[in-house]
This record gives structure tokens, C-alpha cells and sequence, in this order.
């Protein structure tokens, strides 16, 4: 029978987990509460990520079977309820931040990591997708007459496939409407879908000393001006 550390623990290992109690600390977020700290539900939660769970009752059939090995999980609860989980509100910022540390991390991790093309750059992907949601349990995210959704917009650094930039909207917020909560980084390389053309926006890349590509629309009215010298026998190099 092995004695060692449960693989979810050694995964665990891992996090900083110290960085993690000051974000709690930081928002207060075990202010009153008794059983089940925000530890706690972060591990459930990291658990059900790992192990494909598809539902409340799904993670607490899973974790209620593995009862007396809960404590070796890290997990200080007796027990975990999908009643517990659904009402477990604890402010989102403790997530946030410690989602950017977490980021910081991985992105120093893959700083080196190779691409199709090797530009000097960072090369950042934007794109979105729709999320359907229950109307009757999700008024708050309307999108069409008998459908609710939520927009997820994210910003994808290509160098190890990262996700530097996330934000949620409701379903009928435009994808433009997105861009203006982007910090533009200069020199960096913005991929983005027909969607998110906007001239002022992208006036704004080009202000900011940063590039794009985007696809033109099927409507577009443009004359090219000038083009700068490119070395077809290095395309490569052309890039950076």
C-alpha cells in the first residue's frame, strides 16, 4: 500500500499557497465563516478542474467517497456538500489576484518557449465565446428572448499559451465594446478575429508603438498608401 503524498497533494506542492492566504487575508475572506475556508473551496474546486467534474453533485459524490482522505488532500472540512458549494460566496478578487501571481509565474516559465515564427515581441491572441446559460436561473445575463449567456472574452499569450487578460460580459455586449479594457503593450503583437476591427482601436495599437493582424471585413473601404521594404528570403526576420 503506498504511504506517500495522495498525487493531488504533490499537484498542490506545486502553488504557492502562501501567496494564496494573503489574498484571503488581504479581502477577509473567512470573515465569519465557521467550516469550509476559502482554502477549502479552492482545492474543491482545483480538484473538480483536474478530475473533469460536470456538476455540484458530481464533485460531492467524488469527494464523499474519498472521505477519510480528505485531510491528506489538504482539505480541513469534514466533509463537502453541493448545498456548501453553491452558497460559498467569497469575494472574487481573492481569485483574481491570485490568478495574475499565478500568471507572472507561468509567463516567466515559458518566456523561452519556441513559435512557428520568432518574433522579438510578445504575441498576444484575442478572441471570445458565447456561454449559454438557463434563463429562468440566469435573468441576469440576457441575450435572447428565451436564452441567457455570458460573453468570455480572452487575451492569450501564444508563448506557452497563456491567459493574461479574461473578461466576462453579458451575451449581448458586443466584442468591441471589450477592447476598451485592454492595456496595450508596446511592441507586442495583437491577433485579433473581423469582430474586433475598430479603426480607433487599432489607431490606438499603432500609438502605442504595438502591431496587428486582423482579417479586413467584406465591406471594408481602403487604399494602401505605402508598404515598408520586407525581405522575402526571411520572412522571419521580416517579423521581428
Amino acid at each position: 500500500m503506498n504511504q506517500g503524498k495522495l498525487v493531488f497533494s504533490q499537484l498542490m506542492a506545486f502553488l504557492p499557497l502562501s501567496t494564496f492566504r494573503r489574498c484571503v487575508a488581504r479581502y477577509r475572506g473567512n470573515h465569519k465563516i465557521k467550516d469550509f475556508s476559502c482554502m477549502d473551496k479552492f482545492l474543491t474546486m482545483t480538484f473538480a478542474q483536474l478530475t473533469y467534474r460536470e456538476s455540484l453533485r458530481d464533485i460531492e459524490l467524488n469527494l464523499r467517497a474519498q472521505t477519510k482522505r480528505l485531510y491528506h488532500m489538504s482539505l480541513r472540512c469534514k466533509t463537502v456538500s453541493r448545498n456548501t458549494l453553491a452558497n460559498a460566496t467569497r469575494p472574487w478578487q481573492i481569485y483574481a489576484d491570485f490568478a495574475q501571481h499565478l500568471i507572472a509565474m507561468a509567463r516567466t516559465l515559458y518566456a523561452q518557449e519556441p513559435l512557428a515564427v520568432d518574433p522579438a515581441a510578445t504575441v498576444y491572441a484575442f478572441d471570445g465565446t458565447t456561454i449559454d446559460l438557463c434563463l429562468s436561473v440566469y435573468p441576469w445575463a440576457p441575450f435572447r428572448q428565451h436564452k441567457a449567456a455570458v460573453k468570455l472574452h480572452t487575451l492569450l499569450d501564444l508563448r506557452g499559451s497563456i491567459p493574461t487578460f479574461i473578461h466576462i460580459s453579458d451575451g449581448k455586449t458586443h466584442e468591441v465594446n471589450t477592447l476598451d479594457y485592454l492595456q496595450i503593450e508596446p511592441r507586442a503583437y495583437y491577433l485579433l478575429d473581423r469582430g474586433y476591427l475598430d479603426f480607433g482601436w487599432l489607431f490606438l495599437i499603432h500609438q502605442a508603438s504595438a502591431f496587428f493582424v486582423t482579417p479586413a471585413k467584406s465591406n471594408t473601404q481602403f487604399k494602401r498608401r505605402y508598404s515598408p521594404p520586407v525581405d522575402r528570403n526571411n520572412t522571419n526576420k521580416s517579423i521581428a
